[in-house]
């Protein structure tokens, strides 16, 4: 691993509980229970409570979910499900042919009435990334784009401010029949992309949340309604709140939230907080295990920004030597 570090302050924060009423026609309600916190984070960093407000049976939910106004469309290898999101109702499926191209599916964002995937060819060597698109009408496969041999496996993909983003992920696990890392998890990278997928910038990952990857890495992301980035990894149920930093090329890490009843996995924002009129948006993820949707109430508004002190101008007589 790198030798890489953060010196953080302490962060104060009030905790609020954030609820949200489940809708008419629900497909399962989630009990209104208490939940305790699952986050085990450093402790400067303060860990907060998602509440599950609603729970759908998807047999597709193998891999991650994207989001808009009307549906939710669970991700698996080579299918995406559209689902009614309102009854639950499985409505129209895209399914990769067997031996086909589509080997790998890890997530979607769905912007202007297309689901965008992220793709690769995982666990096969050398890693191969593409986008895969989808008209969230007809579910049909409408464009693609190709990185070839880039960075990593494309793991999850989202827009934001005018940029797409996306983490190519890298793997401390080795796979069968290989003999070396999958890439070494200490190598994924967040990247900002411009309107043709050209990298412009990426940052990494702190070591803290790498080392609770273990032998993964990071398999979702998407931008919250408070202009943060929530990552998550590959089993545990919670996600990581970041920003880019002031300078340098690692996210800070500021935040964490529990999220009871998902393993990891890709995670999307309700679509879109800005034009479906939400007052409360919504953080969806996925259990593999039980092969669920699950909507998130994220109580984002009681995340502080940090207050942390990098550097200072030192005059005559205060110089560091």
């Amino acid at each position: 691993m790198l030798a890489r570090h953060k010196i953080c302050t302490t962060l104060a924060v009030a905790l609020a509980a954030a609820t949200l009423s489940t809708p008419p026609g629900s497909a399962r309600t989630s009990a209104a229970e208490p939940v305790a916190s699952t986050a085990a984070v450093l402790a400067d960093v303060p860990t907060l409570d998602g509440t599950a407000v609603r729970t759908y049976d998807a047999f597709d939910a193998n891999q991650g979910v994207a989001v808009d106004r009307r549906h939710f469309y669970a991700v698996d290898n080579s299918t995406i499900t559209k689902h009614d999101r309102p009854t639950g109702e499985a409505l129209l499926q895209f399914a990769g042919a067997q031996d086909g191209p589509i080997e790998h599916l890890d997530s979607g964002a769905v912007v202007h009435g297309k689901l965008y995937a992220a793709h690769s060819n995982y666990p096969e060597w050398p890693m191969e990334s593409s986008v895969e698109v989808f008209d969230t009408r007809t579910m049909r496969h409408i464009d693609t784009h190709s990185f070839g041999i880039f960075r990593g496996s494309l793991t999850w993909l989202d827009r934001h401010d005018g940029d797409w983003w996306a983490a190519f992920a890298n793997y401390d696990r080795v796979q069968e029949g290989q003999s070396e890392p999958y890439g070494e998890t200490y190598n994924t990278q967040v990247v900002r992309m411009d309107d043709d997928f050209q990298v412009v910038e990426s940052w990494t990952i702190p070591k803290a949340i790498l080392d609770k990857f273990e032998l993964m890495s990071n398999s979702g992301g998407s931008w919250g309604p408070d202009g943060r980035l929530y990552l998550t990894g590959h089993d545990l149920p919670e996600t990581y709140v970041m920003q880019l930093p002031p300078a340098g090329s690692e996210l800070e890490w500021i935040a964490a939230v529990a999220l009871p009843g998902i393993e990891g996995q890709g995670i999307a924002w309700d679509d879109r907080h800005s034009r479906s009129g939400h007052s409360r948006p919504s953080l969806w993820g996925i259990s593999r295990e039980n092969s669920r949707v699950i909507q998130f109430a994220i109580p984002f508004r009681s995340i502080p920004d940090p207050r942390r002190t990098y550097w200072d101008v030192l005059g005559p007589g205060e110089f560091e030597q």
